[in-house]
């Protein structure tokens, strides 16, 4: 793809989310919501290929269905109540139509049979766009929403994600795959605190981001999409399978890498909240994630396979990519469970 294209459709992304971000009306928001999609959607169908074109194809009918019934219901709102405004008074009926349209863009159980297909037929950078920057407006519109009288809906469907997604990942073997049902899994994390503390949602956020974003760009440089190919990566680029294993753990949310710090203060909040048996769920969800992150680091780490390689080992050599995001991304992903305290106060 030209370059200058490139570049617009990306400016176009940005342009999209900061509609959204900035947008008080519901059609505002609305709009931003379709420039981020059909921006998306050539970067998706540039390999043309037909498992791109039929990604593509699906991810369109999708948000074309989720827009679609987001516009029902914010004009049903906007009939019964008077008022455009995002954060004003809500019909139930239209708020519990609104949370599942923004649901089923971000591919959240029950509504996530999508996703994993998706993701499955896109290259690892758009993938990774998929995974992260178009989870960013549906995000912010969901905490703009008075979710006081939908607590049962969120708190239901962020366990059933957070199961499928621990479910889900157990017999893959394409990375992509288990990417995207890495992401429905922490989805459900969040959704699952939306309504009793959206500012945990929005730190749970950042940090799946980042994460993401360091697994997606550890597994492009080692030009990995099965498990069975990192078997060989460990011998080509060693730091970057230590990178990317200390990502996955993280991913896992394992202490005492970042990733446990979400999933401690809001089983922490759950408690609070006195929801005991959900908290235990959600904690038990966690073990399913965990069996697929490690399985991948056992291949990473432990099935390193003989290599009989006569050329200087690429690892020898000057690397022509550009690694200073990814080592502040890595970082940030394994280092930041001390600043807890910090985070907490911010949260508050």
């Amino acid at each position: 793809m030209n370059p200058h294209v490139t570049l617009i459709l990306l400016m176009s992304l940005g342009l999209g989310t900061t509609i959204t971000f900035t947008s008080s009306h519901w059609l505002l928001a609305w709009m931003g919501l379709e420039i981020n999609t059909l921006a998306i959607l050539p970067l998706m169908a540039q390999q043309h290929h037909p498992r791109a074109v039929e990604a593509t194809t699906k991810y369109f009918l999708t948000q074309a269905t989720a827009a679609a019934l987001l516009l029902f219901s914010a004009t049903m709102n906007a009939w019964t109540t008077g008022s455009w405004e995002i954060q004003q008074q809500f019909n139930q009926v239209a708020l519990a139509m609104i949370t599942l349209a923004l649901m089923l863009k971000m591919g959240m159980a029950p509504m996530h049979f999508w996703l994993p297909e998706v993701l499955q037929g896109l290259d690892l950078t758009t993938g990774l766009i998929l995974s992260t920057w178009q989870k960013l407006a549906p995000m912010i519109l969901l905490y703009q929403l008075p979710m006081e009288n939908n607590q049962l809906m969120t708190t239901m469907i962020g366990l059933t994600s957070a199961l499928v997604g621990g479910w889900g990942g157990l017999n893959q073997t394409q990375l992509r795959k288990i990417l995207a049902y890495s992401s429905i899994a922490h989805m459900g994390w969040m959704m699952m605190i939306l309504a009793y503390a959206p500012s945990l949602m929005m730190l749970n956020l950042v940090l799946y981001i980042v994460m993401t974003y360091t697994a997606f760009t550890t597994l492009k440089m080692a030009s990995a999409t099965k498990i069975n190919m990192l078997a060989t990566s460990w011998t080509k680029a060693p730091m970057l399978m230590t990178i990317n294993m200390a990502t996955m753990l993280s991913l896992a949310g394992l202490p005492p890498l970042s990733g446990f710090m979400p999933k401690w203060l809001i089983l922490q909040e759950l408690t609070k909240q006195d929801l005991p048996v959900m908290a235990t769920l959600m904690a038990l969800t966690a073990l399913l994630s965990l069996f697929f992150y490690l399985r991948i680091c056992y291949t990473m780490s432990l099935t390193i396979t003989p290599n009989i390689n006569n050329m200087k080992t690429p690892w020898r050599l000057k690397s022509t990519q550009i690694t200073m995001p990814l080592s502040i991304a890595a970082t940030l992903s394994a280092m930041l469970l001390p600043i807890t305290p910090a985070m907490v106060a911010m949260t508050i």
